[in-house]
């Protein structure tokens, strides 16, 4: 059976000493999602080039993503269960330290709220296991365990990790490869089957990422339209 693990990195993308590049050298099957700024934080254009990786996949796919890309990862997996097998998400960020057009900070635009609202809270549907450290800086334990809830997610405490990445000593990462094995293990085999194009269009109007968009657009064009 035809299968691909996409490696989703976060901010800055996953350098050659980071676990997420460790592991894709590990699985022949992996490859790495194309065409994102990676200094750039934007979620819908993020969110848009997965689902065209997952679109445009051989066989099933796993994701693994790290940080920021799990929430890319979870808005474009909720759009297309037919195709994800299953997520590995490690140390996702809290959605509200982002709007929708990069990090919150002073200059943020007026009216602009954090991502919370846009990031999906109910289960995603496919099976996923998330990765929480009791120290990241980039979101308390708590909240990645609410999350991991809302997804439907299996929550794996990871205890003092940081922010599982190179600063807290996640390079080569065996653990995380015996994760994505255990999730891949787990997986039925039953085939997917035929997808039906007109059912994947009519879910893309209305689904996660659309909304996401949609609301990108308007925050945007409200805010070159403010007088003065």
């Amino acid at each position: 059976m035809l299968q691909t693990v996409l490696i989703v990195p976060g901010l800055g993308n996953s350098g050659p000493d980071h676990w997420q590049t460790w592991l894709e050298g590990q699985c022949p099957e992996a490859r790495r999602v194309r065409n994102i700024d990676w200094g750039a934080p934007v979620l819908a254009r993020w969110a848009t080039e997965v689902r065209r990786e997952v679109d445009e996949a051989a066989g099933v796919v796993w994701l693994v993503a790290h940080s920021y890309g799990c929430l890319a990862s979870v808005v474009a997996a909720a759009d297309r269960p037919e195709r994800v097998a299953g997520l590995l998400l490690v140390a996702p960020p809290d959605p509200e330290r982002f709007t929708a057009f990069g990090l919150r900070d002073g200059r943020d635009m007026p009216g602009h709220g954090g991502l919370g609202e846009w990031i999906p809270a109910t289960p995603i549907g496919v099976p996923s296991l998330v990765v929480a450290s009791r120290d990241d800086p980039w979101a308390s334990f708590d909240c990645t365990a609410h999350w991991a809830d809302s997804w439907g997610s299996l929550l794996i405490d990871a205890g003092h990790a940081g922010h599982i990445n190179v600063d807290s000593g996640h390079g080569a990462w065996p653990a995380g490869l015996t994760l994505l094995n255990g999730l891949r293990e787990s997986y039925t085999g039953l085939p997917l089957g035929c997808i039906d194009e007109d059912k994947l269009s009519h879910r893309g109007k209305r689904g996660a990422l659309a909304r996401l968009r949609h609301r990108t657009r308007f925050s945007w064009e409200a805010f070159t339209h403010l007088p003065g």
